[in-house]
């Protein structure tokens, strides 16, 4: 029951945080509600195990993932807000305000990787889904990630029109979620 209870009260904050893609079928924050309403169901099916046989080997691996995800995301923040000059102004209802940026962000990981914060939610999905290895855990695992592939191809396309020729450029030269490989 707790567990429910725990996922509906987040899932009505991730809706109000989506609520202006709902009409927007091709905004990235469309297919990015489904990523992390899935996300929120691996946290709260696998709550109960987080710390069961913490020296297993998929423990240690999803440990790494997640201090992975946490190092990953804070850095893509601070780099987006540092460098990104964002602009709250701007008249774009599917973005939220950290992702109105006037400047295209190409430091820190942005360097090496398009879309740091999503494969951060990777590596936090990934990592989550090692608790407790199962069918549903797996489905969700599969769902986050495919699910945040496509809320990059949509961005890649808003980031197109937003950044024009520079951004093809950064595309070329950069990978989507791994650096040098994908």
């Amino acid at each position: 029951m707790v567990e429910l209870v725990v996922f509906l009260a987040g899932s009505l904050g991730i809706i109000l945080l989506s609520r202006n893609s709902f009409t927007r079928f091709y905004s990235h924050g469309f297919p990015r509600f489904f990523a992390f309403e899935a996300l929120l169901g691996l946290v709260v099916l696998n709550a109960h195990v987080w710390f069961y046989q913490p020296f297993s080997l998929t423990q240690i691996i999803s440990w790494v993932l997640l201090v992975d995800a946490a190092f990953l995301a804070t850095h893509a923040f601070w780099t987006l807000h540092t460098y990104g000059a964002p602009d709250r102004d701007i008249q774009d209802p599917s973005r939220i305000a950290m992702e109105k940026t006037t400047k295209l962000v190409t430091e820190g990981p942005y360097h090496f990787i398009r879309h740091p914060m999503y494969a951060s939610l990777l590596c936090l999905a990934w990592g989550i889904f090692l608790k407790q290895i199962n069918l549903l855990s797996t489905l969700l695992a599969v769902l986050v990630s495919l699910t945040l592939f496509l809320t990059a191809i949509y961005e890649e396309r808003e980031n197109l029109r937003n950044f024009g020729d520079g951004y093809a450029a950064y595309m070329q030269r950069t990978k989507r979620f791994i650096p040098f490989v994908f």
